[in-house]
């Protein structure tokens, strides 16, 4: 192994005035400390410090599916409301009361608590009295029906070659 290349400026040579001999090296350690934790999560909050959950949300002919992922919530602590034309979803995490016990030793709590709130604009006029909410194993399941008169046919337009 060549001594040399473990040196940032060679033997006898001085690193020239103004540069910084180990900027390389704090980059590279950077660079190392992000591709090591890149793909770990931590839970997502807004600036507001409410927690968001991760959904999926797709426009049908039928009207909108929203699925979102709330681990840890009962369905009792969700609330879901259609105020004009905003679909807000909010649900609550209470913190765990930790009780002083000699065989029960903490050393690491990482469950967090709080407040989920998500709002999503909905592109057509929803039929409010028909929508249904269902939640199973930590997954709740909303389904937005459109009104009557929101469904409109597509009219299909021909495209002719010049």
């Amino acid at each position: 192994m060549n001594i040399k290349s473990l040196i940032p400026f060679g033997f006898g040579s001085m690193p020239a005035r103004g540069a910084d001999p180990f900027g390389d090296l704090r980059r590279e350690m950077d660079r190392l400390f992000d591709d090591f934790t890149k793909g770990w999560t931590l839970p997502e909050t807004t600036v507001t410090g409410f927690l968001t959950p991760k959904v999926n949300l797709s426009e049908t002919d039928a009207g909108l599916e929203m699925t979102a992922e709330l681990p840890g919530i009962d369905e009792k602590d969700i609330e879901l409301d259609i105020t004009d034309g905003v679909l807000t979803l909010t649900a609550t995490r209470e913190a765990e009361t930790e009780e002083t016990d000699e065989a029960k030793k903490h050393h690491l709590v990482e469950r967090s608590s709080g407040t989920w709130l998500r709002r999503f604009p909905l592109p057509f006029t929803p039929a409010a009295d028909k929508v249904e909410a269902t939640f199973d194993k930590g997954v709740l399941k909303v389904v937005v029906p459109r009104t009557p008169d929101a469904v409109k046919p597509v009219e299909k337009i021909e495209v002719k070659a010049a």
